[in-house]
């Protein structure tokens, strides 16, 4: 490397630490990354005038405190500074247009970035995406039968972070809820689990899908679906039920007794050899021997 671009290089990092100018308006960036637990998080910037830039930096914001996390510049290629190592990569370099990864997100690497352009001599042109992290859970329905043979009573929970929105559905247009309340608990863990329960009336006669969806922020919601069970079933498998009841204890009864008898039989054949044994040791008496 020439002398000439070593020296461009510490000027670039010397107005970046110096002289950094706010100038965001010619950067195009996400304002909120969204991210599930254990997901990757991709942040882009993009410079849409053309400039004469010497080097990208990515920065960590947390507490007002910037801590260097990548660079790329033409001179020295990537670069990815101790303790994220095995946390960044990237994806796309160019001094105009380039992208990191985060990769496996945790609740620690929520918070701002900041992308610079280190250019001479204007300075730096800065975008600051910043990274949401979030986590939800599959949520998890319930549903049994009211005191009224037209109701049922649905309840759904969902755990996440921040707290899940939780909703009900039906897909039978001539039943509806009704009586709806809502629960939310705080786990130990950060995270919150909501319980939706709400009474289903109605023709409920024959069965019908329930659905329930858990949103959290704009995230990709979860939703899960369950299917009320019909009377006419309800009356089959309890005479089901009470059939294999009546069969089951039939075959324990009768395994018993087979039992008891093997048991009988087997004392009885120990006792008579007991006897015969006995009987075969008797000592001689004096009347047999005179005889």
């Amino acid at each position: 490397m020439s002398c000439f671009g070593v020296l461009l290089y510490v000027v670039a990092v010397f107005i970046s630490g110096a002289f950094e100018k706010a100038l965001t308006a010619v950067i195009q960036t996400q304002q909120t990354v969204l991210a599930a637990v254990g997901e990757d998080a991709e942040f882009s910037c993009q410079l849409l005038e053309t400039k004469d830039v010497l080097q990208v930096t990515w920065q960590k914001i947390s507490h007002d405190v910037e801590t260097n996390v990548a660079t790329y510049s033409k001179y020295f290629g990537e670069r990815v500074n101790d303790g994220f190592t095995n946390k960044v990569e990237f994806k796309h370099t160019g001094l105009q247009n380039c992208s990191i990864v985060i990769k496996n997100v945790t609740e620690q690497d929520e918070g701002c970035y900041r992308c610079l352009f280190n250019t001479y001599p204007e300075g730096s042109f800065i975008g600051t995406p910043c990274l949401q992290v979030y986590e939800l859970h599959e949520p998890v329905v319930d549903v049994r039968e009211s005191n009224s043979t037209e109701e049922w009573v649905v309840s759904c929970s969902a755990t996440g972070r921040p707290a899940p929105t939780v909703t009900l559905s039906v897909s039978q247009q001539d039943l509806n809820f009704s009586q709806y309340n809502t629960v939310s608990v705080s786990n130990t863990n950060a995270t919150f689990t909501v319980t939706t329960t709400a009474v289903l009336s109605g023709s409920c006669k024959h069965s019908t899908q329930v659905g329930c969806a858990a949103r959290v922020l704009s995230a990709p919601h979860r939703e899960v679906t369950v299917t009320t069970p019909d009377d006419d079933d309800d009356g089959l498998d309890e005479k089901s039920n009470h059939i294999n009841f009546g069969s089951r204890t039939l075959v324990i009864l009768s395994s018993a007794v087979l039992l008891f008898a093997c048991v009988a039989a087997l004392i009885s054949v120990w006792l008579r050899k007991k006897s015969q044994s006995s009987q075969s040791h008797r000592p001689v008496e004096m009347n047999d021997m005179a005889t």
